[in-house]
Parts: C-alpha cells; structure tokens; sequence
C-alpha cells in the first residue's frame, strides 16, 4: 500500500525528453533532476541530483533509435533509483524496443523481448507502463506488472472528427487484427485484412485482400511504421482493388531506413502517428500527422500513483 508521505516524481533520459516535460506539465510535476551524460568512450554516465528516499518515481525512456542507447540509460537510471532507496519505481517506455523478436521463427533466435524484459525487472522496476506492443503476448515475459496502453483511441478520435464517409478500418497483416477490430468499432467503419507474408526482415510481399474497399475510403492501422514498405505496398494495392483514397496510422513512428522517401512517394492521403516516439525533420514530412500520447500516459501515471484502475480509461 502507498505511504503517505510517498510523492510522485518524474525523471527521463535522452530518449524522448519532449514527451516527458508535456507528461510533466499534464500532471503539474515538474521533471526530476538527473544529469545522463557520456565518458569519453561512450559509457553512460548518470547522476539524479535530488533525493528519491520513499518517492513515487516515474522514468520515461522509450527504448527508441539509437536502441541500445537508450535501452542502457533506462536500465541504469533504474538502478540509480533503486539505490537511492525510491519507495516504487515504475519504467514507464512508451515504445518497446526488440518487441519484434518475441518468439523463435527459426532454430538458433533469439527471443530479445523476453532478454530485455529480464533485464528491465533486474535493474530494479517494480512495474511497467508501456503502449502499444508488437505482441500483446509480452506482458507475460514480465514477472513484475505491466499496464499495456492503446492509443487507438486517440486515433480513432482523430479520423472520427474528419468526417469521412465510407470508411473501410484494414489491417495491414494477420497480426493486427484486433488493433484494427477495436478501431473500426469506434469509428463505425467497416473491417478487411490484407493477407501479407515476409520473406526476409523489413521485406513485405502482399498476397490477398480479405473484405471488400471498392470505392471506399480506406485506413490502415498499425502498431508501428518502420521501413514502411508495408504501408505504402498496402496502399497501391487497396488502390488496384478500387479503394477511393488511403490514409494510415500507427502508434509508433519508427521510419527508418527509406521510409521517409516511400511515404512521401506513395499515394496515401495522410499518415497519422503518436510522439511515443520523436520524430525529426517533421517539416519534410507534409503527409505527416502527429498526436500526443501525453494526455493518456499521464492519466494512467496518476492512476498508478492512486491506486486507481487503469483499464476505466478504456471504458
């Protein structure tokens, strides 16, 4: 049970400062100070400049590119706060990394969502907030608590003040089904899957259309855009199938790689994305959208501080 005397706090890394000061000012907690900062062979070097002694403390640090940076930041401020005797310590990581590799495909994988799990519950986490997983499977690698958020409402209420018509909710794979069935309930929109095999890595092949886009306004939901070559394949082919125009969204704006160039390229209306993520040279990007997740990560920090459920905010 909560002391108190127990307070909320609030730190982050270099990760996505951005998003923590909006969580801040959401909340009116003003970010802890912590100073992360590198040796001069690339060790993280990280100092929290104020006592934590019996707090409620909230790292923000999505696992986002450069990765293994970022990966090491949080599990070292962790440790940090563990030392200095913070009474919970929950990572809050809005963007998984490695949720990619949950499973063995092959013989010889490795499972990483399940390594970094592990490693997260060792550094000292007493619980995790996180949204959006590849796999909704991973909050079982955890043995301590994970509240898995979706931001699909947040989505759904965007393309809802839009006031299309005609609207056809896809799924760009077999995996995201339920993603895209929950979005098409709020929206009120009809449902199809795009059948999609990948030979290799970052490689999408489209194979079948399941359901019907004929002149219908189309829109794509994923949980995340990396390369984007499944997004922008997807698009031409709801176009050959008669779809009236394309639009897609996802939660985490990875774009790596040619992904830039491809959407920019590609006949989609508009790509909607959540900051879970930072996402620079947004100026280049005029199809680019962009949504905060602040607001929900915040609700759910004061609900975790509370006591309070989580899932009332999805009622």
């Amino acid at each position: 049970m909560e002391t108190d005397n127990s307070r909320l706090k609030i730190f982050t890394g270099n990760a996505n400062p951005a998003l923590a000061r909006e969580i801040g000012a959401y909340l009116g907690v003003p970010l802890g100070s912590a100073r992360v900062s590198h040796f001069s062979d690339g060790e993280i070097s990280l100092a929290i400049d104020e006592s934590v002694r019996g707090e409620d403390v909230f790292v923000i640090q999505p696992t986002c590119a450069p990765v293994n940076d970022n990966l090491m930041e949080l599990l070292i401020m962790i440790d940090a706060l563990r030392r200095a005797s913070a009474w919970r310590i929950t990572a809050v990581v809005p963007y998984y990394g490695y949720a990619r590799q949950e499973r063995k495909t092959r013989a010889r994988e490795p499972v990483s969502a399940k390594l970094v799990a592990n490693l997260i519950t060792a550094a000292g986490a007493d619980r995790v907030l996180t949204m959006d997983l590849h796999a909704a499977a991973i909050q079982g690698f955890f043995d301590i608590p994970v509240d898995h958020l979706t931001a699909v409402p947040i989505l759904a209420d965007y393309f809802t003040s839009k006031g299309l018509d005609r609207t056809v909710t896809v799924s760009p794979d077999l995996g995201g089904v339920t993603r895209a069935r929950n979005f098409a309930e709020r929206t009120g929109a009809e449902f199809a899957i795009i059948d999609k095999r990948r030979p290799a890595p970052n490689v999408a092949e489209i194979m079948n259309l399941i359901g019907d886009v004929q002149n219908k306004t189309v829109i794509m939901i994923d949980d995340l855009i990396d390369t984007a070559g499944t997004i922008c394949l997807g698009a031409r082919a709801l176009l050959e199938h008669g779809a009236r125009e394309v639009y897609a969204c996802c939660t985490h704006p990875v774009l790596s790689g040619p992904a830039r160039e491809r959407l920019l390229a590609s006949p989609l209306q508009e790509v909607v994305v959540c900051n879970t993520i930072p996402l620079l040279e947004t100026g280049a990007m005029t199809k680019l959208r962009y949504l905060s997740v602040a607001p929900l990560l915040g609700e759910a920090i004061i609900r975790i501080h509370k006591n309070l459920s989580v899932s009332k905010l999805f009622d």
